[in-house]
């Protein structure tokens, strides 16, 4: 019996080896694992002496052989197949562990190249794997350390069960499978990166192939890491894992967890989105959100002043939600985030004293979570998913039309620029009121504007009076601006674009409402 051993994760290598050698297997290998298993006194061969050929071109041909893949794919119910082999003087192999080291790992480098990106993709590795996976019925084929206990106790029994051998081909498919997404979406990134865009129309890309298509490509792959198994998903009946995409780097995926119990499956959602909310926020800033929509955001002089009022919003829905931070967590933001009940803390750091102030909450989650600039956006429907690139867009000042008859002030400006990057956050139909700096009003998720206008004003009560108004969308009717006028909003920023804008801003006008338009709009469903 022969073995194949080429791993980057050598983790349980020697003593898989060794287990595998005391069964009688031959064992051959490359590179640093042979190092690693003729160092730890095992007897192993070189690749080269299944192939009787030298390795080539720096190493980019070696197992690619009949030596090693007709060996690998011999069926072995096949008689034609076996004679075949010993005509050629080969051998059958009957295990291959190989794993491949993470392409993300190799483009994370710093000023690593496209020419030296390229040069690390590993062709023999999955090309072993996905021969020994097609195999699996003759063919053992394991990729993940974690299965070779499972593997050696049932060889030793002395057969591998089938439904196992099946799993092992799965998770070997998946390997490769993740491998090549991670290289395709490199170079996609680097086609981006050349400047070409996405979302070209049909007209444009008529007659084009897909990879001369600047749109969509026609298959798009997405792959990750298992992280966390999570106790379920939204509802106990669900289950649910955490993946990671990409090596280290930030993101709620990667984010180190200081204290408190396992997070949850929709813990991790709401603080995905309160830290993509605070990163758009000038810094010091803090938000607070519930069920993926802010019930608080403010800036401040100080992150614990911004936390207080952020807080101030609504401070009913603020009891068991999640707060995020957009600077190092200090002792005085901590000490007033400890006098509520909240869930998780995000930041990108917490301060020793910080620690300390929270310590006594064994319960609550402290997440260091590293800003990152978010990917590809996937939303699963039946039968498929769709994908988007993020909604990162920040629009200028500059940028923006005041077109009513009274032109905002300088402090209504800066509101309704803050209202404008909260608004961004708010599921649709969203409309938010921002006074002093801080949201005191949020309406979310309703089915017509005017009850989202209702239901923010409802929720500021007196606050209103004096704040600004952003919405995620036009004004289909003028019913909104009345109702944000009755409120007391004094300025009101949008994009504008509805058949009615002419109504619309002349109800502002009417009113004496400011009026600012953006020229884009955020749903978010």
């Amino acid at each position: 019996m022969k073995a194949i051993l080429s791993v980057y994760d050598k983790a349980g290598l020697v003593d898989f080896a060794r287990g595998l050698a005391d069964l009688g297997y031959e064992l051959y290998s490359t590179g640093g694992t042979r190092r690693e298993l003729e160092q730890a006194g095992l007897q192993v061969a070189g690749v080269s002496e299944l192939t009787g050929f030298p390795e080539i071109m720096d190493g980019r041909v070696k197992t690619l052989h009949p030596g090693v893949h007709a060996g690998i794919l011999a069926n072995r119910d096949v008689a034609a197949h076996m004679a075949q082999l010993e005509e050629q003087g080969l051998s059958p192999i009957d295990l291959v562990a190989v794993n491949l080291y993470p392409f993300e790992a190799t483009v994370a480098r710093p000023g690593v190249t496209l020419a030296e990106a390229i040069e690390n993709i590993d062709i023999g590795g999955p090309t072993m794997i996905r021969a020994a996976a097609k195999n699996h019925a003759s063919v053992l084929v394991v990729v993940d350390p974690g299965d070779y206990v499972a593997v050696l106790a049932d060889l030793r029994a002395g057969a591998v069960p089938e439904a196992r051998r099946r799993a092992l081909a799965a998770v070997a498919f998946a390997h490769t499978a993740a491998y090549d997404s991670a290289i395709a979406a490199y170079l996609e990134a680097e086609r981006l990166g050349t400047g070409e865009t996405r979302g070209a129309s049909a007209g444009e890309t008529q007659g084009a192939s897909p990879a001369e298509s600047p749109g969509w490509p026609r298959q798009l792959s997405l792959a990750g890491t298992r992280t966390q198994d999570l106790r379920y998903g939204e509802n106990p009946h669900q289950s649910a894992a955490l993946y990671r995409t990409g090596v280290g780097g930030g993101g709620v995926a990667a984010a180190r967890q200081l204290q408190g119990i396992e997070l949850s499956y929709n813990n991790i959602v709401d603080v995905d989105a309160a830290v993509a909310l605070v990163q758009d926020m000038p810094t010091p800033s803090a938000a607070i959100i519930k069920h993926t929509n802010p019930c608080g955001a403010a800036t401040g002089a100080s992150l614990v002043d911004a936390y207080r009022r952020a807080y101030e919003c609504d401070p009913t829905s603020a009891f068991g939600g999640i707060v995020a931070l957009n600077d190092e967590c200090d002792a005085d933001t901590a000490a007033a985030i400890a006098e509520i009940f909240v869930e998780v803390v995000a930041a990108p750091a917490f301060s020793q004293g910080a620690r300390e102030a929270l310590a006594a909450k064994k319960k609550l989650r402290l997440l260091e979570v590293a800003p990152v600039t978010p990917g590809v956006q996937v939303k699963p429907v039946t039968g498929g998913f769709l994908a988007q690139d993020p909604d990162v867009l920040l629009v200028a000042r500059e940028d923006m039309r005041s077109v009513g008859a009274r032109q905002p002030s300088d402090e209504e400006w800066a509101a309704l620029l803050l209202a404008w990057r909260v608004v961004k956050h708010v599921k649709s139909n969203a409309i938010v009121l921002v006074r002093d700096l801080a949201a005191v009003g949020v309406g979310a998720g309703q089915m017509s504007r005017v009850e989202s206008v209702q239901l923010a004003a409802q929720r500021a009560g007196d606050r209103a009076r004096g704040s600004v108004l952003a919405s995620d969308a036009f004004f289909p009717m003028p019913d909104g601006i009345e109702a944000a006028a009755d409120a007391g909003v004094t300025a009101i920023i949008q994009p504008g674009g509805s058949i009615k804008d002419g109504e619309v801003l002349a109800a502002a006008d009417a009113r004496g409402l400011a009026m600012v338009y953006t020229g884009h709009r955020h749903f978010r469903h």
